[in-house]
């Protein structure tokens, strides 16, 4: 009995890549006919389906489909930290025959071990005159301190995925001045209950919500709590939008 099919999932971005993919003439054939497998597989289509509109074997359309499944997780983390074409470069490693290009040698634990701690730190501490990590800076940081001599942007993706590290991400936080919890709560229910009401108060009597900032005459010069590292948030046991991935906050 046939295996189940791999389920094809893409991020809008990545689906701007394969259709420019599938319907360039500049690019090779194999690379345009298996974009086309993974839009299709995306649409939901069968196997049997795709077989016919592109013109491979039942096998051929079923490993393309389970090598995108395999390293979307990785794409999709090239996706937030990188440039366009690097996701462009990534898919079409993904979708290419031959073996992916600048492979790199095993790194010891002490090596992994430092790299990890450079893409935990917050990147002032580094002198760098950008606001947050980027895959291609942290490969430039690690160099320059002489980590490691070279490392290509897909294996640090992939490191930072097995790490479950995402230092191009932060999530931020306000701590309420109220002392009083019942206080604070009837504040919280009262600005909710303000929110739940503006779309039928435009519905019925034209009458418009209108959100602003209560000190909007004082400028925010410096944080009032100081950052905290980069750390690995665990899949398991988490409610949170953010399971799975680690932020800097």
């Amino acid at each position: 009995m046939p295996g189940k099919a791999a389920r094809v999932v893409i991020t809008e971005r990545q689906q701007d890549v394969l259709l420019t993919m599938s319907r360039s003439v500049t690019i090779a054939f194999q690379l345009r006919q298996r974009a086309q497998i993974i839009l299709l597989g995306f649409e939901g289509r069968l196997n049997s389906e795709i077989e016919d509109l592109v013109g491979l074997g039942h096998d051929a359309v079923g490993r393309w489909r389970r090598r995108w499944q395999q390293e979307f997780d990785r794409l999709t983390l090239v996706e937030g930290l990188e440039e366009p074409a690097d996701l462009r470069r990534a898919i079409e490693e993904v979708l290419s025959d031959e073996q992916r290009s600048g492979r790199p040698c095993e790194f010891t634990a002490e090596q992994l071990t430092m790299i990890f701690a450079v893409a935990c730190e917050a990147v002032e501490e580094s002198g760098r005159p950008v606001a947050r990590w980027t895959q291609r800076e942290i490969i430039d940081e690690v160099v320059q301190r002489g980590i490691v001599k070279s490392i290509s942007t897909s294996h640090m993706s992939t490191l930072l995925a097995e790490a479950q590290l995402q230092p191009h991400k932060s999530r931020y936080w306000l701590n309420t001045k109220e002392a009083d919890p019942e206080v604070f709560n009837r504040q919280v229910q009262t600005v909710c209950e303000c929110y739940l009401q503006a779309p039928q108060l435009l519905a019925q009597f034209d009458t418009h919500t209108v959100c602003i900032d209560e000190m909007t005459g004082i400028q925010a010069l410096e944080r009032i709590a100081p950052k905290k590292r980069c750390v690995p948030v665990r899949k398991s046991g988490s409610s949170s939008n953010t399971s799975g991935t680690a932020r800097c906050v």
